[in-house]
């Protein structure tokens, strides 16, 4: 039985510092999401079904080719435990999307920012992995940034809340799980968890032959959003706390409008500066100050 995977002190300090790197590059890739879904018009299960496809295939591709053919044999040794990441990796994908439909970007945005403080109590009651209180300060700081971002009197919908507590919970437990099971092909996981995504949307997507525009942009959708940033987070999610990978993941919020500004020149609002500022602040402070702290430790 494999034993829980527990972060001390102890843990060396360039294993943490790998893993702040790739969970900021996941955070990175994920916050593009609001770029690509502006650059087409196509509705979301069409835009799920093939960012999923382009995102699975494009993991296999990167499989084989540095791990060759033979690493294709880690998808029959994924386990329950394997199946389990991604289902709720698919899971995450699907009602991130879905809850679009039934309620605002601001009430999402807002629910999600709560992930830190669910995969902290997840992690203190499964692996025994307390959060640190310097963590838990700026998880809320954090959260309070995101409520500047986005208002705090917006009208929601509860189907659409729902969904996004259910990503938002998805996340935790997926967080949580790569703390837990550190033997699993991470690569296989995650080529498996878009796949299984795009299989729930064909049935209900609109279109299954988009135009050649729309093609190309799903295709980076799916490789830069899905594949790149999902297989980062698998492998960086291993390697730090549970509150400190979904503290980082609050960065989706305040880069988001930053690609759209690049690409579409539009301005971001004074509270969104303002609320990713603070959102900025609080995880830079916090990445800093540990940074420091295990570096001294280690010297």
């Amino acid at each position: 039985m494999t034993r829980p995977a527990r972060f001390t002190t102890a843990t060396p300090y360039k294993s943490y510092r790998l893993g702040l790197v790739l969970i900021v590059a996941s955070t990175i890739a994920w916050s593009t999401a609001g770029l690509f879904t502006r650059l087409t018009s196509l509705d979301a299960w069409t835009m799920l079904a093939w960012r999923g496809l382009f995102g699975g295939l494009g993991l296999i591709a990167a499989m084989v080719l540095l791990q060759g053919p033979r690493s294709l044999r880690d998808f029959g040794r994924l386990g329950k435990v394997g199946w389990a990441f991604a289902v709720l990796g698919s899971a995450a994908m699907i009602c991130f999307i879905t809850s679009l439909r039934f309620t605002t970007v601001a009430h999402a945005a807002v629910i999600y920012a709560t992930l830190p403080f669910l995969a902290g109590a997840l992690a203190w009651g499964a692996l025994g992995e307390r959060p640190s209180l310097g963590a838990t300060a700026a998880s809320l700081a954090a959260l309070c940034g995101v409520a500047v971002m986005v208002g705090f009197g917006v009208e929601g919908g509860l189907i659409g809340d729902i969904l996004a507590l259910g990503m938002t919970g998805s996340m935790a437990v997926f967080i949580v799980l790569a703390r837990r099971y550190q033997d699993i092909p991470a690569m296989a996981v995650s080529a498996l968890s878009p796949i299984v995504s795009a299989l729930v949307a064909v049935p209900l997507a609109g279109t299954l032959n988009p135009s050649g525009h729309d093609l190309l942009v799903l295709a980076l959708f799916g490789i830069v959003n899905s594949a790149l940033g999902l297989s980062l987070f698998t492998l960086g999610s291993r390697l730090l706390p549970s509150i400190e990978t979904a503290l980082i993941g609050a960065l989706d919020a305040p880069l988001a409008p930053i690609w759209v500004w690049l690409a579409f020149g539009e301005t971001p609002s004074l509270a969104t500066i303002i609320g990713g500022g603070m959102v900025f602040a609080a995880v830079g402070a916090h990445i800093l100050g540990q940074t420091w702290r295990r570096a001294e430790m280690a010297a």
